[in-house]
């Protein structure tokens, strides 16, 4: 296998993970583009490379920023912008369950905080309130159990997943 092969490949598979992680491919495919880039890359590189267009490329290089995956990254005598990604994967993976977290974990806290008080004294009002109430312990703790996890250093976490699946 060639190196352009090897890097199409991990393009192409990179996009298609980046979906389970609740990024568009185009996102995932620029991540990872990035992530094999040996040196710091300008949106027109990442355009030709990629095939895509500039407002395509601009925005997800946006949000690949916000997410704290890429990095603007200043070359001297150079009026362009270049990226490089986030290379270390404890820091790629702490900044993806941080978004995760706050676009899909907090707001449905927020409803089941709301929905929790919900009034009457039929059947389905308790049945309807003891589903919220065990749907917001597990919650509550999946979301306790991912804050220790973002706040754990690397070392802790592949030492604790380790003696969790027993590795000898």
């Amino acid at each position: 296998m060639t190196i352009e092969e090897g890097k199409e490949q991990f393009i192409q598979s990179w996009g298609t993970l980046g979906s389970s992680w609740g990024i568009t491919r185009t996102m995932a495919q620029i991540h990872a583009l990035l992530l094999i880039s040996a040196h710091p890359l300008c949106a027109e590189d990442i355009m030709e490379e990629l095939q895509i267009s500039r407002g395509n490329a601009n925005m997800n290089i946006r949000s690949l920023i916000d997410w704290g995956l890429a990095h603007k990254k200043l070359k001297s005598g150079e009026r362009k912008e270049y990226f490089v990604a986030e290379k270390d994967m404890w820091e790629v993976v702490k900044n993806i369950i941080i978004q995760r977290k706050k676009k899909e974990l907090e707001p449905m806290l927020k409803v089941l905080d709301d929905i929790s008080s919900v009034e009457g004294n039929s059947e389905e009002a308790e049945e309807f309130r003891t589903v919220v109430r065990n749907i917001k312990l597990f919650s509550t703790k999946a979301d306790t159990t991912l804050d220790t996890l973002i706040n754990a250093d690397s070392n802790w976490f592949v030492g604790t997943f380790l003696s969790m699946i027993k590795i000898k």
